[in-house]
């Protein structure tokens, strides 16, 4: 799901939770709580580093109003670091653990990516193909067209197929948040809207794009996206904490709630328990720092791809954001404050927000905070800011 956007327009919704009871006290230790570590072989430098992560961690769970946050952050010759903040759960004010696991929302698209990207390599797909080769006849009406948006389009957010979470209420989904929701149905909620530009003419994130993505790997392999995931991502790089969780609402293993928050000054609202199908292949995954860490490093260093494949990830356009960033394939780069780039991404679901880099050179960083909506802008501006530190501390 979306980033900053998804925070600000479910938290309108949310406040029917709040009236329906499922509020859960504001945590009062969260403001109090001292960052705790974990740092194996400590680098040169490594102290300053982590001082300064410290920082960040604890104005993310004290100003910015996370009750949690960890980041976790991996170097190249494998030693790593893993600092968290405030509490995993507002009623017991147990800490946040540092082999949590959580919800990733988009960070599931740069998985779906390397799928796709995998299927060009073995020629079952092709990137500037009509999407209607793969789907025909479901990309229609109110002017969207499969017949003139292509693959790498979708993939790359220049479809400019409406984004069905503008139109997907939050009242629809915490009104019965275990419902299944099917693919075909969130793609029709969109397509039920005209497109915001002709395919290829622009650049906006919709999430829509990677559910019809999802369709075609189903309708190329045979197989969901899922199982896909799972058989060319997950098990050969051994990532034991990391699922598509398919229609399943819990957290398997160590977990912090995940909260959000209605407004200012409003209690917290639990809303761990999700299908995630509502995002399906747009962000439903589940994962934690180390294995998103192990899976960026795989990926920015040309793990997982064929170098043709690798180039397209890597080929980026601008987004028009003033920060920088630039969309590839289902992975985007932003500047660093100390010079060069990372590549990674960003994901909102209810209750988590992570945010997640790679370097060229072989460093990666995870922040994961359990509030979602309801954060701020400062809180979006200190996630990045977690990740650009740890990873400016090794990019000299």
């Amino acid at each position: 799901m979306d980033g900053v956007k998804r925070r600000r327009v479910l938290s309108g919704g949310l406040t029917l939770a709040v009236a329906a009871g499922a509020a859960a006290a504001a945590p009062k230790s969260a403001a109090t709580a001292a960052p705790r570590s974990t740092t194996a072989t400590a680098p040169k430098g490594a102290a300053d580093r982590t001082s300064r992560l410290r920082a960040i961690l604890h104005r993310l769970t004290t100003a910015d109003g996370a009750p949690g946050a960890l980041v976790e952050v991996r170097h190249r010759h494998g030693s790593g670091t893993v600092l968290t903040s405030g509490v995993a759960n507002v009623k017991s004010h147990a800490p946040m653990r540092r082999d949590s696991r959580f919800r990733i929302g988009s960070m599931t698209k740069p998985f779906v990516a390397t799928v796709v990207l995998q299927l060009v390599g073995e020629r079952r797909i092709a990137l500037d193909a009509p999407v209607e080769r793969y789907l025909p006849g479901v990309i229609r009406g109110h002017g969207n067209d499969g017949r003139t948006t292509t693959v790498r389009q979708l993939l790359q957010h220049t479809s400019g197929v409406p984004d069905y979470l503008a139109y997907l209420t939050p009242r629809d989904v915490l009104k019965d948040p275990l419902a299944h929701h099917d693919p075909r149905d969130l793609v029709n909620i969109a397509l039920a809207h005209p497109p915001a530009f002709e395919p290829g003419t622009g650049w906006r994130y919709s999430n829509t794009d990677y559910l019809l993505v999802g369709l075609v790997i189903e309708r190329v392999t045979g197989r969901t996206y899922g199982e896909e995931i799972h058989r060319r991502v997950i098990a050969p790089l051994g990532l034991c904490e990391t699922r598509v969780p398919g229609d399943t609402p819990t957290i398997p293993g160590p977990h912090p709630r995940g909260y959000a928050r209605p407004g200012g000054g409003a209690p917290l609202v639990d809303i761990t328990a999700v299908n995630p199908s509502v995002a399906g292949a747009g962000g439903s995954m589940i994962s934690s720092g180390t294995d998103l860490n192990r899976f960026l490093g795989a990926l920015v260093g040309g793990e997982l791809l064929r170098p043709a494949q690798q180039r397209q990830l890597m080929t980026t356009r601008p987004t028009g954001n003033p920060d920088g960033r630039a969309y590839g394939l289902g992975l985007e780069s932003r500047p660093l404050p100390c010079g060069g780039l990372y590549w990674g991404h960003g994901g909102d679901i209810l209750g988590y927000g992570t945010v997640g880099g790679a370097t060229a050179d072989g460093s990666q960083a995870t922040v994961m905070v359990n509030l979602n909506p309801g954060g701020t802008d400062a809180q979006d501006a200190d996630m990045k800011a977690a990740v650009q530190t740890a990873l400016c501390e090794r990019h000299h």
